[in-house]
């Protein structure tokens, strides 16, 4: 079966399947490596003595890793195919993962991080890029496909809600016992690997007609100003979002949260990103220029400041749900842009250009919300900058055409 798999030979059924397993590597990649660290921080920023500048900078050094992965990725998708890239990265995010067990001290940790970045880099674009092709099968349902995958990473946010909290509370009489939360969160990581090679068997990584005549095709590189204001919007986008999952379990811990609210939370977040593939689906499909992805901005900045409004937990879980079923469709909604805009040849290159500003935005972001939230106003005043670069993000992708409408 090729990697772009035509409509008869991708029936649906077995592609939604295929979505969903290839949906194991956003969970991987972002819901458990990155992600599952808001749950983790408040215990270790009180075991370890951090500032919330260091804690933020964890989630720093995993962008910064990911920056790193996601340059190299077109190369290395080159030189090993995409398929094997996505299974090889899955298993070294899940080693890496667990030897942040293993580390106390913050230079360890970081260099942990940063690794964990790297791989969940290869993780995220190379499945991004076969869950594209799954949508070439069928252009009718691209959308969804696309969404399917995004969401994938509630799986691992609503994994991560359930496992951390009971893992925290059996090793709550042990010394650093959150690291038993990162042992037990690599081994889920191992769990969702086998799906993800699965997957990997059932889309053999053969180069299809359109993907040989990519590495044939003397075609100029994609200009990055065509897709300028997508480009600074996305920027701001990972800034912003970031800055709301690195922290904002601990803003409701310090507005006196209970750790089974902590897991509603949380959960109800996870479910949240999984049902916004079929919520966003239409609009990623109907729209070929940044209208999607500035309309899902400008909610998630409201969604980023309703917990900072109101400390009551409706709010928190409206703030919740509504984040969780919008953010991941922002990253989706530049995937789709690609697929509008580019030829097939060209889907790789433009997935990766916008998962390098992704990269550049959450370097900046939980840094500064963390050094924002060390002075005046606490955790509250970080989300307020995080919600404003957000909104400031939703104006900039407006702007944004379909290439097809650019002027000579």
């Amino acid at each position: 079966m090729s990697t772009t798999l035509t409509s008869s030979a991708a029936p649906a059924q077995p592609t939604l399947r295929l979505a969903f397993a290839l949906s194991m590597g956003a969970a991987v990649s972002l819901g458990i490596t990155r992600f599952a660290y808001a749950l983790l921080l408040p215990p270790m920023r009180a075991d370890l003595g951090w500032s919330y500048a260091l804690a933020g900078g964890m989630n720093t050094a995993n962008a910064v890793g990911y920056l790193v992965g996601a340059l190299i990725t077109p190369m290395l998708m080159r030189r090993f195919g995409t398929t094997r890239l996505l299974v090889v990265g899955a298993v070294l995010a899940s080693v890496f993962m667990a030897g942040s067990g293993f580390v106390t001290d913050a230079p360890a940790l970081l260099l942990q991080r940063l690794l964990a970045g790297v791989a969940s880099a290869w993780v995220f674009v190379a499945g991004g890029l076969l869950a594209a092709r799954l949508g070439e099968a069928g252009s009718s349902r691209g959308g969804l496909l696309l969404g399917i995958y995004y969401g994938g990473t509630g799986f691992g946010i609503l994994l991560s809600a359930l496992l951390v909290p009971q893992v925290l509370r059996a090793a709550s009489g042990v010394p650093h016992g959150w690291a038993w939360a990162w042992w037990a969160l690599a081994l889920a990581s191992a769990a969702a690997t086998c799906l993800l090679a699965w997957a990997g068997r059932a889309m053999p990584d053969r180069p299809a007609p359109t993907a040989a005549a990519a590495l044939t095709d003397t075609a100029p590189p994609v200009a990055l100003h065509r897709f300028g204001w997508a480009l600074a919007g996305y920027a701001l986008f990972g800034m912003g979002y970031i800055g709301y999952m690195t922290f904002v379990i601990a803003l409701l811990r310090e507005q006196g949260a209970s750790a089974s609210f902590v897991t509603l939370f949380y959960s109800l977040l996870g479910i949240a990103c999984v049902a916004s593939s079929r919520l966003w689906a239409g609009l990623l499909d109907r729209y070929r220029g940044g209208q999607p992805q500035a309309l899902l901005n400008g909610l998630l900045g409201v969604a980023t400041l309703l917990p900072v409004l109101s400390a009551s937990a409706p709010v928190a879980l409206v703030s919740g749900v509504l984040f969780g079923g919008v953010f991941l469709s922002v990253v989706a909604s530049t995937t789709a842009l690609v697929r509008h805009n580019l030829p097939p040849s060209r889907w790789a290159q433009g997935i990766s250009m916008f998962t390098i500003i992704f990269a550049l935005g959450q370097i900046v972001g939980p840094t500064v919300t963390g050094w924002i939230s060390d002075g005046p106003g606490g955790l509250a005043r970080g989300l307020v900058a995080s919600a404003m670069a957000l909104w400031l993000g939703a104006v900039l992708a407006s702007r944004q055409h379909s290439l097809s409408q650019e002027t000579p």
